[in-house]
């Protein structure tokens, strides 16, 4: 097999081991705005997963910082052999993304490196907004700069949704860990503390917390859903969220079970689920 040497179909590549869900997403965009959104999509990857590849959270700071320094021109040694920051750097340049985005994205994922629970879900509302809401209008931007403001408002509800529906699927990794994300009001209102909801023992109370915590999201689907429709020509930017509606759908059967197994629908079942939103139109 010859080795891959084009751009896009290397960054398309990386993106499909590292966000298997964004890069058929990517696929069921226009073909001129694949590069560009492969490279979105796998930086969000990269600074996402940094916990995931470091132990200690200095290493998984640095990690982070060189891509701030990439952004704001500063970089340590040549990016030329990184082509995600190749791709991303020229898609700022080609769409005038906004670098102040980028770098708060960054920024938001330091939390991840460490245990600090969610105070509220105001808190948890700002962290999904400077990430997954952040990254939905990020690509509006690069699919159609003109119709990009009409969609945030269904951006940043929508962004809020997908949060969620990811955080109760890394809830058994995030345990594991010592990680919460589930805000500590919605643990109050139940009756629970940090502690209490990770030992797992109480289960109709973290049934009850987990309750609200998806019942949360689906509130934020319903407003993005409410906002008005989105621009045809932006619509690929709102694809993964419709991923959303069956995991929170699936954490309010599940309940408290869903601290011990993995929930995510097959692969096969979130391709055609898709495939069907984009010939919908529809998240």
């Amino acid at each position: 097999m010859e080795p891959v040497t084009d751009p896009q179909d290397i960054l398309l590549a990386t993106l499909r081991d590292t966000d298997r869900d964004r890069y058929l997403a990517c696929l069921l965009s226009p073909q001129e705005k694949r590069a560009p959104l492969a490279a979105l999509y796998a930086f969000n990857a990269e600074i996402a997963r940094v916990r995931d590849v470091v132990r200690e959270a200095l290493p998984g700071e640095i990690r982070l910082q060189w891509w701030r320094d990439l952004l704001e021109g500063t970089a340590h040694g040549d990016a030329g052999g990184n082509p995600v920051a190749v791709g991303l750097l020229a898609a700022i340049d080609e769409y005038r993304l906004p670098r102040d985005t980028l770098m708060a994205m960054i920024d938001a994922r330091i939390r991840d490196l460490y245990d600090d629970p969610i105070a509220d879900r105001h808190e948890l509302e700002g962290y999904a907004g400077e990430t997954a809401s952040a990254l939905i209008q990020l690509a509006s931007l690069i699919l159609s700069a003109e119709d990009a403001p009409r969609s945030a408002e269904a951006a940043g509800h929508a962004g809020v949704a997908q949060s969620i529906a990811g955080l109760i699927l890394l809830l058994p990794l995030h345990r594991r860990r010592g990680q919460l994300h589930v805000p500590l009001d919605i643990l109050a209102a139940t009756g629970l503390d940090r502690d209490a909801f990770l030992a797992g023992d109480e289960r109709d109370r973290i049934s009850a917390a987990i309750e609200g915590f998806a019942g949360l999201g689906l509130e934020h689907l319903s407003k993005a859903r409410r906002a008005g429709s989105v621009p045809k020509a932006l619509f690929p930017a709102f694809l993964p969220v419709a991923l959303v509606e069956p995991v929170l759908g699936r954490a309010l059967k599940e309940r408290a079970a869903v601290l011990d197994h993995d929930i995510q629908p097959p692969q096969w079942r979130r391709q055609l689920r898709l495939m069907k939103a984009q010939f919908l139109q529809r998240f």
